[in-house]
């Protein structure tokens, strides 16, 4: 069993932690392949991958880059995802167009818990994964104590495939498990076939029968030869490698450097020989095949001079320049190598493949011919909810429009990001995961649609109320010749329940105030409930009409509107108005070491915490359940990731009002203020 079962495309999808070396991997991979003719580099900013402004200024991935190449006859795609832990996002939805996926790690046993996000996504769409720790040349570590720090994140076993040959600390080589054949690194060349060292012969074997005990774990047959002390043949074990990986039963664990071009060959064997064909993943994923074209769509580009570019995988059929999908003529088919779009008349079925010029298509669609399936019942990740916040404002208040507009586009590009116009504060809010990924966001609105903005902390919603109610007697009367404008109303404020908003009662008798003016008294107060007397919007207020005059030529709507707010404008300071400050229901997820740090945070925020339990479907993880004020959830993740790092999250909703005094409310108030006098 050699695990080939079909030549079409294939698709590995890199990801890993910030700083673990990913875009760097890729450029091994594809200079292996001699697919480019030198290795990139991150510090000199001449990779394949990370072209945009934003990547090179950050020395980071930013967004998904894809690259394609030939190893060995076999069609291969690759996707560089970012390892920000706030473009997440950006990572899940590549991986669903993933036959396997690169774990990429640090040889750092205290940063494994990094990787515990990775490997929960990767387990919830049961994609096949292969570990690849990286910069093994600069470490001391021992490979056994990484591999059990990396296990603990890991629901399913690690399996190691190599141990290291070193000389002192310095890292010469490796003895392959399944072959056992010792390999000395060369740099930039393909490691030489070196006779075993004896140092490492103990080692050696005690590893590669904990790999076979794992592997017999899932074969019966592999399991009654280990009881019987029989050596499994070496294709036997390669085959229930295969199988093992390709039913994500195990996560084989590779090492090298991406740096130095050591381990890259390995891996590529083990890319070429155990991948699964597209066919499962199509099948994994719940794609419906059938005899027509089929391809789903993994994300959109808007490219400065291609436009909108749809990234799709071909699970069926044969993409074609000028082929009809969900309606639309598709108008031009590029593969694309980084920045890159490479011309082609036509994609089979594998591969990735991008559509030129498509307006309606979005990620996580499934597209047919003539046809555009968007519930189709495949599985895509769900965006996470935002968790930061800025208000933007262009510069040049001519760009209100194209602002909107383009952040229309980059939220196609990227759904977790959120644009919400807040009708309390009159802000425009952009939301997202985190201070870069906003940041990052701001930066591409300059350089790709030329729209320069400010942006600024949201405003916290506050609102008042009123603790007593009182009467009021208003009247407003103007003479300036000819008709004048009369209208006098007495009306009863009273609070209300919260959560009751603003009640009117018309309670007029004999006609004092005639029919026709009553709802103008009404609008009038709520009129002014937009600005109570602190400044901010009034709720749970109910306004009585019960008494009132009227003149037969001066009345009119708008003088009963006018009486109506000036009685609510002079009674309200009456009533011990109040402060509220919204009051947001949180669910923060943080490993379980951590939760008694979260408690003093939670605390530390005027938080109330309503109790934690187990995270399900999360070994070792807690949910700690709390209320926290709005005014303190703006950089609670900045604090949160920091004390995780940089793994916990939270979710939120809005709960309540509350009513806030003393100093707090005091400040509030003056800020409201000074900002009126500006």
């Amino acid at each position: 069993m050699t695990g080939r079962e079909t030549k079409t495309a294939r698709c590995a999808v890199l990801v890993g932690p910030y700083t673990s070396g990913k875009t760097t991997l890729l450029e091994a991979l594809l200079f292996a392949a001699e697919a480019t003719q030198r290795k990139g580099s991150v510090p000199q900013g001449n990779t394949l991958g990370d072209a945009s402004p934003e990547a090179r200024e950050r020395q980071m991935t930013v967004e998904p880059n894809v690259a394609r190449c030939d190893y060995l006859g076999d069609s291969w795609s690759f996707i560089d995802c970012p390892g920000s832990v706030e473009l997440s996002q950006e990572r899940n939805a590549a991986l669903m167009a993933a036959d396997v996926a690169i774990i990429v790690a640090e040889p750092e046993p205290s940063r494994a818990l990094t990787l515990a996000p990775i490997f929960k996504i990767l387990d919830d769409y049961k994609i096949p994964h292969i570990l690849f720790v990286n910069k093994m040349d600069k470490t001391e570590v021992r490979v056994r104590d990484l591999l059990e720090s990396l296990q603990a994140v890991s629901s399913k076993p690690l399996v190691l495939r190599q141990v290291p040959i070193r000389n002192g600390e310095q890292l010469e080589g490796f003895v392959d498990l399944v072959s056992e054949r010792a390999y000395r690194y060369k740099e930039g060349a393909a490691s030489d076939l070196v006779a075993m060292p004896e140092a490492v012969k103990d080692r050696e074997d005690e590893a590669r029968q904990d790999m076979l005990e794992s592997l017999a774990d899932y074969d019966d047959t592999l399991l009654e030869q280990l009881l019987e002390d029989k050596i499994p043949a070496t294709e036997e074990i390669y085959g229930q490698l295969t199988k093992d990986l390709q039913e994500d039963l195990i996560v084989p664990v590779l090492f090298g450097s991406a740096e130095a071009s050591h381990g890259i060959t390995r891996l590529w064997k083990a890319l070429r020989h155990e991948t699964p064909a597209a066919a499962k993943t199509a099948e994994r994923l719940g794609v419906p095949l059938g005899e027509e074209f089929t391809a789903s769509v993994i994300r959109i580009y808007h490219q400065a001079h291609t436009g909108k570019v749809t990234l799709a995988r071909v699970w069926n059929g044969v993409a074609k320049d000028g082929m009809t999908l969900g309606g639309e003529r598709v108008s031009g088919l590029y593969r694309m190598m980084g920045p890159d779009n490479q011309k082609i008349a036509e994609a089979g079925e594998g591969e990735l493949v991008a559509l030129g010029r498509m307006e309606h298509p979005q990620a996580g669609d499934l597209m047919r011919d003539g046809e555009r399936v968007e519930e189709s019942g495949m599985a895509w990740p769900a965006a996470p909810k935002p968790v930061f916040g800025v208000a933007v404002t262009p510069k040049n208040r001519q760009d209100e429009v194209k602002l909107t507009g383009s952040i229309g586009k980059l939220i196609e590009e990227d759904c977790s990001l959120v644009l919400e116009h807040i009708a309390d504060t009159h802000q425009m809010v952009l939301w997202g995961q985190g201070e870069i990924h906003l940041r990052l966001a701001v930066d591409r609105l300059n350089s790709k649609y030329h729209v320069e903005v400010e942006t600024e902390r949201p405003q916290t919603a506050y609102k008042e109320t009123i603790r007593r109610g009182t009467t009021q007697h208003s009247r407003f009367k103007r003479q300036s010749g000819g008709h004048g404008q009369f209208g006098d109303v007495h009306v009863e404020i009273q609070p209300l329940p919260r959560g009751k908003g603003f009640e009117f009662v018309d309670k007029i008798v004999g006609g004092s105030v005639p029919r026709q003016y009553i709802p103008a008294v009404e609008t009038g107060a709520r009129e002014y409930l937009q600005r109570g007397p602190l400044g901010f919007p009034v709720v749970d207020v109910g306004v009585t009409l019960f008494d009132g005059q009227y003149h037969s030529v001066d009345s009119s709507d708008m003088a009963f509107k006018t009486a109506g707010r000036l009685a609510m404008s002079e009674g309200m300071p009456n009533c011990q108005p109040v402060l509220l400050e919204p009051i947001y229901s949180v669910t923060i997820s943080v490993p379980n070491e951590f939760t008694s740090k979260i408690h003093g945070l939670v605390s530390g925020r005027r938080g109330q915490i309503l109790g934690f339990e187990t995270k399900a479907d999360w070994d070792g993880w807690d949910e700690l359940k709390c209320n926290l004020p709005q005014a303190e959830l703006q950089d609670l993740i900045v604090e949160l990731r920091s004390l995780t790092f940089g793994v916990g999250s939270f979710e939120w909703s809005f709960d309540h009002l509350q009513e806030l005094t003393g100093r707090p409310a005091e400040k509030v108030i003056e800020e409201r203020r000074s900002d009126d006098a500006r």
